[in-house]
């Protein structure tokens, strides 16, 4: 989630007028003024022929995002327009560019033929309207979109429910049709956002401009936007809801409360008002219970870089290092669920059970991941069709998606599945045979990027489009052919079938064979006389005038059967979304299973035990990005360490290391270590371990590292308060807490004294399993004091004069 704001232009030195006024405006500049009236937040592009222009404020700020020249059109209330344009043929290039720069587009088409205009008078303009808004949540172009990364649309929902707030967040991902949402509250909120990782949050603006929640927003900068309140009416979006999915009541699809309706009414009316007249094939909102997944603060998410690392690279991040997928969908779903490991252990074990089954079953999932290499992201063409942005590789990537779930349920036949990838089978046995068969009869093998180009239908598909295609591509050979059966039919061997511009196609004879071709028989009666020369007569027949026509008009006819044909399959295939989805999200599923299976065998890790104890014992642990980086560079082996924080005897509470070593001792890798091989155990992969035993974590929390919040006036030392503070209010005796340093950033008295308090506090209050790391060594006192409070450290030794560092912890 990127959380920097758009870097808006510096003000010009003679400010550009603000477009409100149309006096002295010609009829088009009126136009385009009118227009962006009605998106005053948004970037216009006006569309004049093959080019997108912007104009005024619009054009200074897109030819500073884009690097284009700004140059100038007319004037306006004396004063020179600021114009740039990019061509409609790259315009995808140019739209990531904005979007990647924070910035909505307002895309605005004409809608009428020039020759239309005129009709309406010599000065009349041609109509445009915006066909569709562009922003960084409702994009669906696979230019603009990353194949592994989730592109969320999120919208918050706020009610007033006595004397507080209730809320709710509903996301959506228009690429895929995926639709969930849950409840929230006011302290979860950020956590349960930056979860989703949302492109794009949309608030009512009351709720936006409220002073309470001012510190949430800003976090999320440039990725917030205020919208009407009528959008989030709780008490108008059942209606909304059903008339969005053509049903009678939206009863069946759960029980909402009244915030979670205000969420999704916000996130159906936003896609309603970006798609303009275009419907995505959303799937029902499915609503995630809270509770139901690890609660990790942004800090800390920020802090293990699961997704990204703290430059905003995916190089280096846990999601790089464990990504094995041979599927855009396959990625989604493995980042999805790192971001939101789960707490039922059920749920957790059967995850793993798919992962151990193709452990196991090594050539089966080999012949798997063979066939999913060639499965193309079968949603997001699914969603380009319904919205009429799809093209012939759209149905082409829907073909590809059937072939290879057919070809992997062959592979499974007579198998006994776990639960999970049981469940999968199923829903791959349960897509549209009838489409698939359609589909495969109808599309050709190379498939051209856009339908207007044609060529996409198979030979022998349609009859007629055969026939025009033969008559576009082949007309010498058909008027050749027709020629042959003229001169049998007549006994006429000069006879020749001609061209010019101003008979067309005719029949020629020499003057001597006129009484052949004007006889009175029937036979001769079809030849009508078209011209007499010196030495030969000229004749048509209604046949040949016919075989003109189609030929003049092959190309055009060619064209729109095929067009005709690709609109039909796309609506059979929208038709069958939900299927499609369905059998999508499977085919995810084993790809995920799969991948997994395999990095556990490379990497030789092992499956955790996952239950509602209270343990954690890991044997043999190692950080799954810092090993690999190792191997990488031939530095050496990674070193393996042991953690137990498990409760002993009858407690109910965990333990807690208090962990001390040097600098550069490894302190940092071994907090982070842990917390990321309870993550990878809830998300339902195998661990970096020898072994590993861990009781449910409801709530994770990581203080590692050094950083300040100069934008909001907080330095480092006052940081790390307010994320020590919120973690001590917030751990339960489930929770895992990873702290390192406490108190640095301040006098070492003060700081001991912080970190002394905070140790006590963990072991008193919040009696969860927990690692301290400090440097602080009067503490290590406490273990006579604190019964669950163990001492360990970093091992080093003395050699020739230099410490080493053995990254041992004992």
């Amino acid at each position: 989630m990127n959380m920097h704001s758009p870097n808006e232009p510096d003000a010009p030195e003679a400010m550009t007028p603000a477009p409100t006024v149309h006096a002295g405006a010609t009829p088009m500049i009126e136009q385009f003024i009118e227009i962006k009236a009605a998106n005053p937040d948004s970037l216009l592009f006006y569309r004049m022929g093959d080019f997108y222009e912007l104009f005024f404020d619009d054009a200074e700020k897109a030819s500073r995002a884009l690097g284009i020249v700004l140059t100038k059109r007319g004037k306006y209330q004396g004063l020179d327009i600021p114009m740039c344009g990019v061509p409609v043929h790259a315009a995808d290039d140019y739209l990531q560019k904005l979007i990647g720069q924070g910035f909505r587009v307002a895309v605005c088409e004409q809608i009428e033929d020039p020759a239309e205009a005129k009709k309406r008078g010599g000065k009349s303009v041609v109509r445009r309207d915006v066909v569709r808004l562009v922003t960084p949540g409702t994009i669906t172009e696979d230019k603009l979109l990353a194949p592994s990364e989730s592109s969320f649309l999120m919208a918050l929902g706020r009610v007033k429910g006595g004397a507080d707030h209730s809320f709710a967040l509903a996301w959506i991902d228009i690429s895929t049709g995926a639709f969930r949402v849950t409840d929230t509250t006011a302290d979860r909120l950020l956590a349960d956002i930056f979860r989703v990782d949302p492109r794009e949050l949309i608030v009512a603006e009351p709720v936006f401009h409220d002073p309470e929640l001012k510190p949430v927003f800003d976090v999320l900068g440039r990725v917030a936007s205020p919208q009407p309140p009528s959008l989030f009416d709780s008490a108008s979006a059942t209606g909304r809801i059903a008339r969005f999915f053509d049903v009678a009541t939206p009863d069946s699809f759960g029980a909402f409360s009244r915030a979670e309706l205000s969420a999704i009414s916000g996130a159906i009316a936003y896609v309603e008002k970006t798609q303009k007249a275009e419907r995505p094939p959303l799937s029902r909102p499915e609503r995630e219970e809270q509770g139901s997944t690890l609660f990790i603060d942004p800090a800390t998410r920020g802090n293990l870089e699961l997704l990204r690392t703290l430059s905003g690279s995916r190089e280096g991040s846990l999601f790089k290092a464990i990504d094995r997928t041979v599927t855009g969908g396959g990625a989604r779903l493995l980042a999805d669920r790192l971001m939101a490991p789960l707490t039922d252990p059920a749920a957790i074990g059967a995850r793993l059970d798919s992962v151990s089954f193709f452990r196991s079953e090594t050539r089966l999932c080999q012949a798997v991941r063979s066939s999913l290499k060639s499965v193309a992201d079968m949603p997001r063409a699914l969603s380009r069709l319904a919205l009429n942005r799809g093209g012939p590789r759209d149905l082409g990537a829907l073909r590809a998606g059937f072939e290879a779930a057919g070809a992997i349920a062959e592979i499974f036949a007579a198998t006994a599945l776990p639960p999970e990838l049981a469940a999968a089978l199923a829903a791959i046995h349960a897509l549209p045979q009838a489409l698939a068969q359609h589909l495969t009869q109808a599309l050709g093998d190379e498939l051209p990027l856009l339908k207007r180009d044609g060529g996409f239908l198979r030979g022998g598909y349609h009859a007629d489009l055969d026939e025009m295609r033969a008559l576009r591509d082949e007309s010498r050979k058909v008027i050749a052919g027709l020629e042959r059966s003229l001169i049998d039919e007549t006994g006429i061997r000069s006879l020749k079938i001609r061209h010019n511009n101003v008979l067309g196609y005719y029949i020629e004879v020499t003057a001597n064979h006129h009484a052949v071709m004007t006889g009175s028989d029937g036979a001769k009666a079809r030849f009508i006389h078209r011209q007499t020369m010196a030495n030969a007569m000229r004749f048509t027949t209604t046949e040949l005038a016919e075989l003109e026509t189609k030929i003049a008009n092959a190309a055009d006819r060619a064209l729109n059967i095929e067009l005709a044909a690709f609109d039909a399959l796309t609506a059979e295939a929208v038709g069958e979304a939900e299927k499609i989805r369905a059998g999508a999200d499977a085919l995810a599923v084993l790809d995920v299973s799969a991948a997994l299976a395999l990095l556990s065998e490379s990497e030789a890790w092992c499956r955790p035990v996952v239950d509602s104890s209270l343990a954690f014992e890991i044997a043999g642990g190692r950080h799954p990005v810092v090993e690999q980086a190792l191997r990488r560079s031939g530095d050496g082996p990674f070193v393996a360490n042991d953690c137990d924080l498990s409760p002993e005897g009858s407690a109910k509470n965990g333990a807690i290391w208090l962990l001390t070593g040097p600098n550069m001792g490894g302190k940092s890798t071994f907090l982070r270590q842990n917390a990321l091989i309870a993550i990878l155990a809830q998300t339902g992969s195998f661990v970096p371990a020898t072994s590993a035993h861990i009781g449910v974590v409801d709530r994770l929390f990581s203080r590692v590292g050094a950083s300040d919040d100069l934008a909001r006036g907080r330095s480092t030392f006052m940081v790390e308060m307010v994320e020590t503070a919120a973690i001590l209010n917030q751990a339960g005796e489930r929770a895992l807490v990873i702290l390192d340093e406490i108190g640095r950033g301040t006098a070492t008295f003060d700081g001991l004294s912080i970190a002394w308090a905070a140790v006590e506090y963990l072991h008193e209050k919040n009696r969860c399993r927990a690692i301290f790391a400090t440097h602080f060594h009067e503490m290590t006192s406490l273990a006579g004091k604190l019964a669950r409070l163990s001492n360990v450290t970093m091992r080093v030794k003395e050699w020739e004069n230099d410490v080493v560092f053995l990254h041992e912890v004992g």
